[in-house]
């Protein structure tokens, strides 16, 4: 187990000194790692050793998990999407967490105060390891419509006040129409095709909110999970996330802006 911590601390170590040559890195003061490899302990003490092998190069950077569980921080970063100024008059939120093995769902409680977002909390949530299914790309979206309906309905029987929209983080790079670029070669199907809109798609297989047909928003699983971090990143202005899983993410951030790769 020592030796399997050490041989993924030096790569881990490596990867980020890679990244950290690149112009747009060089400033980065802090990198968290998020993905399914921070979930298990060998992970965690990887992600440990990696960041003293940086220090250990004479390299500032801070190196460290993320936060919340991989699971949760898939969801909660959905709440950071949108400006507060859309979400303040809701208590709830619907989220959604693509991996290339697993779809999560979440209902997000959203608390306020002086029209600031205090806190996110999953007050439930739903996994399917698609990867085992055997189905394809428009059966999987059937079946997260489902999910999402479920949910949907649970959020009318708690009288929660459920915004009309759907945060959605999958991985890849995307076109300002949703359609997918590339970088989604570990989901089933093709989903990089032109003619798969996978927020169009979703919005036509679900029922209304509140009256509403639901908006969704679909952006990059790395940059999600990275938001789920804010709160924890008081006075460091440059950071950046990296995601460990069936594949490698990274996204970095600047104060209030984000741009992921």
């Amino acid at each position: 187990m020592l030796s399997a911590v050490e041989d993924f601390g030096q790569a881990l170590s490596h990867v980020c000194q890679q990244l950290l040559k690149v112009d747009s890195w060089r400033a980065t003061e802090a990198i968290v790692v998020g993905g399914g490899f921070r979930a298990s302990r060998i992970g965690e003490l990887a992600i440990g050793r990696a960041g003293v092998l940086l220090k250990a190069s004479a390299c500032d950077t801070i190196l460290r998990p993320i936060h919340h569980d991989p699971e949760a921080a898939g969801l909660l970063g959905c709440a950071r999407l949108f400006p507060h100024s859309i979400l303040a008059k809701y208590d709830a939120l619907l989220a959604v967490d693509i991996g290339g093995a697993h779809i999560r769902t979440g209902l997000l409680k959203l608390k306020w105060r002086g029209g600031m977002l205090v806190s996110v909390k999953p007050v439930r949530s739903k996994q399917w390891r698609h990867g085992d299914s055997g189905s394809g790309r428009d059966a999987v979206v059937q079946h997260l419509a489902d999910m999402l309906s479920e949910l949907i309905a649970k959020a009318v029987k708690r009288r929660f006040l459920l915004a009309p929209i759907i945060g959605v983080g999958c991985p890849g790079l995307f076109k300002s129409d949703g359609t997918i670029e590339r970088g989604a070669q570990n989901l089933p199907g093709n989903w990089e095709a032109p003619d798969f809109n996978l927020p169009h798609q979703l919005q036509s297989a679900l029922p209304e909110i509140g009256g509403q047909q639901p908006s969704v928003f679909l952006h990059n699983d790395a940059v999600v999970q990275g938001l789920s971090e804010l709160p924890y990143m008081a006075g460091t202005k440059h950071w950046g996330v990296l995601t460990i899983g069936t594949g490698l993410g990274h996204a970095q951030a600047r104060t209030d802006s984000w741009y992921e790769h």
